[in-house]
């Protein structure tokens, strides 16, 4: 049993500091930078957020990598599979993989067009893709906020 519980401890540890990592990011960028960066002229503003993004999303792929590993880590060494699993768990993978699908759209469409527009000095198509960008992170940053809301509560449901 000890076995099981320190996997349990380094999974569940991993899997709440990758969550975080994430879903912070999300509310940091979407609450506090976007605002601040708003006021800025268009070539300042863009180049600004091509630097902060391309390294919040270096992190956000580990984020996911770590958060799939550690996640299944727990469903089979821990939970015992599957049909073992309480609906809270279930709803947290579901979401978790369509925040990933939804990242992964926005890393190879908005955020590809967004870095060869600012490569190109395009500050009017490097805004209009920066906005799709913004409105994929906040749909993201709401489903990621649910899912910690699950995640945090879930096993104490009825």
């Amino acid at each position: 049993m000890a076995g099981t519980n320190a996997i349990a401890t380094a999974a569940l540890i991993v899997h709440a500091l990758s969550a975080v990592a994430w879903v912070g990011g999300m509310f940091f960028a979407h609450q506090v930078l976007r605002p601040a960066a708003g006021t800025l002229d268009p070539r300042p503003r863009l180049l600004l957020w091509s630097r902060v993004l391309g390294r919040f999303f270096a992190w956000v792929i580990a984020a996911i990598v770590l958060l799939l590993a550690s996640g299944y880590v727990l469903v089979f060494a821990v939970f015992g599979g599957f049909g073992k699993l309480g609906v809270h768990v279930n709803l947290m993978q579901g979401i978790g993989i369509l925040m990933m699908l939804l990242f992964f759209h926005l890393y190879f469409a908005p955020w590809r067009r967004f870095r060869l527009a600012v490569g190109r000095e395009d500050w009017a198509e490097g805004g209009r893709q920066l906005g799709q960008i913004r409105t994929i992170v906040t749909i993201n940053l709401v489903l990621g906020l649910i899912v910690v809301a699950i995640g945090s509560s879930g096993r104490y449901w009825g």
